[in-house]
Formats: structure tokens, C-alpha cells, sequence
């Protein structure tokens, strides 16, 4: 295929812009009105553009201003004290935001619990596949299993078959190191992981201070200040167990409020079990709405006692039935993506294995 012609492929004869001549091009006529063919005037107006277009320039980076929310003064952005709350309203300094904050102290609060329902109500990512078969892990603990060896969770369909072929070898599915079978070895493979910020070790270790398990001495001070760094790392299921503690008083002081904060943080992060308390708790508040919400992100994530919440909530009249067939195909997509010959056959070997 030959290529398109350049430039210097046109005719002298023709114009640039398509006529046949320069006499007949409107473009070239009035280009000559106006002198370009002059070295003087060429250089006037190439002035000219180049001083369009740093007009132009000059437009397009124009400073933006915002209004104070107390004394209407305008300033712009950065020059702005923002609600470090809601983010929604401007001040020119902090005297104004300190003198407006009774004022704005009711629509700040609705504004953050909006910002805070935006990402309560956001379906969480679903988990990463398992590293061996590639198919996307289970949401029950008891259809993963986590290895202190090289810090890798594997499926309980790997896990299962891994153990058929190295019943007595023992090896890790993925690095092939023989397992931690005393609680020393365990402890000193969990300390390494968690020197490398690894967040299902620290989450662990916090296990066994709170319970006195794999040689840790109980110390439920430690465990939390363990689950709260898991936490912050991305652990949800810590602050789960946080939730709990504070639900139950357990080595805190009994709070309500925290027990929330810590369930919807959990929620947030993707664990099944702290959005199911959310959804109870708002259930027994009689916020059913908000209960039919997080019920159908759990039957969406996969957590098959939903369904039996969803079919309450639609036989007192609180949910559709068009909730509740989206909740079946939903919960029927999830199992599509999960069930898999080898976890079937794991799962009837032993309860265990079960991964839904």
C-alpha cells in the first residue's frame, strides 16, 4: 500500500488550501490584503498571534476564588481554611471557622454521616483469586488457609490436594517449605512476617497474646494494639475482633459508639461478618432500609444467610420481591465464581475444607 503524500508532493501550481490558484484562494487573498507576503508585516503579525496565544494562556490558568462561609470575603483556594470534616465549606482563616462552627456545626454532621454512608454502602472489592489456581478465594475462613512460611493464603481446594500428594512431606502448596508444626517455629516464622508489615501475621500474633495461644503469653493490651496496626494496614477482620471487644467490654470499657465505628470499618474493608452485625443492629433500630442495604452487599459478596434475612425482611413487607430474586442471582453469580471439582471434593473430605 503506498504511503500518503507529504507536503512536498503538491503542485507548485496549486494552494495549500485547495484552489486551484493562489488568485482564486480567498485565504491567500485576504493574506495579501493584509501584507504577509511583506518581511515587516510578517513579523508584526506573528507578534500578534504569539501574543494571542499567551493571552489565552494567561485566561486558562486563572485563579479561582471561593467565599468565606462566615464573612463572605472572597480569596482563592489556596489560600482557604477548608472544614477538615465535611469539605464542603470555606473560610479565609481560622478565626471565621472557629466563629461559624455553631452555625455549621448541623449540616457539617449530616454531610459527614452522607460521606460516611457513601462508603458504608459501596460494595467492597471481591477477594484476590488463590495463587495456584487462579480462581477467586471463598469469603468463609474455613475455604483459605494462611501459611506463616511465606505469608501466602491458598485456597482449601490447594491446600486439600496439596496434602494428598505430601501427606507426609507436609510442604507448603506455594513455597514448598515444610510446614510449622511446633508453636516455636510458628512464632518465629509469624515475628519475620511481621517485620515486613505483613498484616494477616500481626493479625495473628494479636490472636495469641489476646488468647494465650502459640506460646504468647496473655496480654490482651498487646493484642489490641497488634489488631489496631493490622487494621490500619488493611486488616478488616481486626477490626472486627476491635468491634467485639467494645460490643462485649472485653479488656475496654464497654462502648457503644467505638463498637460501630469499628464494625463499620471492618464492613468497609470487606468482612462479611461485621456488615451482618450492622445489618442486625440496624434491623432491631428499625432502619430496615438501611438493613435491606447491607444484607444485599452480603448476598453480593457471597454470605448465604442473607437470603434467609432478605426473605424475612420481604415477608413482613420490607423488601420486594425484586430484591429478593436480585439477591438470588447475585448470591448464584458469586458461587459461579468460586465453586471449583478440587474444593468440592475438599469440602466433602472434611468440614474444614467448607467454603460455603
Amino acid at each position: 500500500m503506498s504511503n500518503i503524500s507529504s507536503n512536498n508532493d503538491t503542485p507548485t501550481d496549486v494552494c495549500s488550501s485547495g484552489a486551484a490558484s493562489k488568485e482564486m484562494c480567498t485565504s491567500c487573498e485576504q493574506n495579501k490584503n493584509v501584507g504577509l507576503s511583506d518581511s515587516n508585516n510578517t513579523t508584526t503579525n506573528i507578534d500578534a498571534v504569539v501574543f494571542g496565544i499567551d493571552k489565552m494562556s494567561i485566561s486558562n490558568t486563572s485563579i479561582r476564588l471561593s467565599m468565606c462561609a462566615n464573612c463572605g470575603k472572597e480569596s482563592s483556594d489556596s489560600d482557604m481554611n477548608t472544614c477538615n470534616k465535611c469539605n464542603s465549606v470555606k473560610y479565609c482563616n481560622a478565626a471565621c471557622k472557629k466563629k461559624h462552627r455553631s452555625k455549621h456545626k448541623k449540616q457539617c454532621e449530616k454531610r459527614v454521616a452522607e460521606l460516611n454512608d457513601e462508603k458504608l454502602f459501596k460494595q467492597p472489592p471481591p477477594r484476590e483469586d488463590c495463587l495456584i489456581c487462579m480462581i477467586r478465594m471463598p469469603i468463609l475462613n474455613t475455604g483459605r488457609g494462611y501459611y506463616t512460611c511465606c505469608g501466602k493464603t491458598i485456597c482449601c481446594g490447594c491446600v486439600y490436594a496439596n496434602a494428598k500428594i505430601d501427606l507426609k512431606k507436609q510442604l507448603c502448596p506455594f513455597c514448598r517449605t515444610p510446614n510449622s508444626i511446633s508453636d516455636k517455629e510458628m512464632m518465629k516464622n509469624l515475628e519475620n512476617r511481621m517485620e515486613s508489615n505483613d498484616k494477616e501475621a500481626i493479625y495473628n500474633i494479636g490472636c495469641g497474646y489476646y488468647r494465650g495461644k502459640y506460646g504468647y503469653p496473655q496480654n490482651q493490651v498487646k493484642a489490641l494494639e497488634l489488631w489496631h496496626r493490622a487494621g490500619e494496614l488493611g486488616h478488616a477482620k481486626s477490626y472486627h475482633n476491635l468491634a467485639c471487644l467494645y460490643t462485649l467490654g472485653e479488656g475496654v470499657q464497654e462502648d457503644e459508639k467505638k463498637a460501630t465505628h469499628y464494625f463499620e470499618l471492618a464492613a468497609m474493608g470487606g468482612d462479611a461478618m461485621a456488615r451482618h452485625s450492622l445489618a442486625c443492629l440496624e434491623g432491631k433500630s428499625g432502619n430496615t432500609d438501611r438493613a435491606l442495604k447491607h444484607f444485599m452487599i452480603l448476598a453480593r459478596g457471597g454470605l448465604s444467610t442473607s437470603l434467609d434475612k432478605i426473605k424475612v425482611l420481604f415477608t413482613h413487607g420490607h423488601a420486594t420481591k425484586e430484591d429478593y430474586i436480585n439477591a438470588l442471582r447475585a448470591h448464584q453469580a458469586y458461587l459461579d465464581e468460586i465453586k471449583s471439582v478440587q474444593r468440592d471434593e475438599a469440602a466433602a473430605h472434611d468440614e474444614q475444607y467448607k467454603y460455603y
